[in-house]
């Protein structure tokens, strides 16, 4: 595992883990990684210090164990370890379950027609079929048709746990 951290375009700085450096670079380029503030899918590898391992503990006579005789100076004590931040504010836990709590009760009361809501909503609008909750998948282009057209749609938000 590896923890990057990253910087979407509108400068929000965040954390997140990924099985690879590769797995990071696949799902970027897939536009599955997003700003968890701004859901802004631009996100780019931040500037960040590597954790490196100390391979010195227990060791005698080692650079900080130099007397001050020859010069050296002894290496300062480590400082307090602070309580951890968590990850995800009180405000962002609070819309994420939101946002959970919406997909659910979409996902509970609407038939899941898949592929073909573009097809589904065009035939509710127009009076084809007859009108009922629906949800499904279409691409930005189709979604972007079926608004010119006067069609009333909306995303669903995302399952925001299952984003990274």
């Amino acid at each position: 595992m590896i923890r990057y951290t990253l910087a979407c375009e509108s400068g929000h700085s965040f954390e997140s883990w990924f099985p690879s450096g590769d797995a990071y670079d696949e799902q970027a380029a897939r536009g599955l990684v997003s700003c968890p503030i701004c859901d802004s899918r631009k996100v780019a590898k931040a500037l960040m210090a590597p954790a490196v391992a100390r391979t010195d503990k227990g060791r005698t006579g080692g650079p900080a164990a130099v007397s001050r005789e020859e010069g050296a100076v002894e290496a300062p004590a480590p400082a307090p370890v602070e309580a951890p931040v968590p990850m995800i504010a009180e405000p962002e836990r609070r819309l994420r379950a939101l946002l959970r709590a919406v997909r659910d009760q979409v996902t509970r009361t609407a038939d899941d027609v898949g592929a073909r809501f573009p097809e589904a909503a065009r035939a509710m609008h127009y009076g084809e079929a007859p009108s009922r909750a629906i949800y499904g998948e279409a691409t930005l282009q189709e979604a972007h048709a079926l608004v010119e057209e006067g069609i009333a749609v909306a995303p669903l938000p995302p399952a925001p746990d299952d984003r990274h």
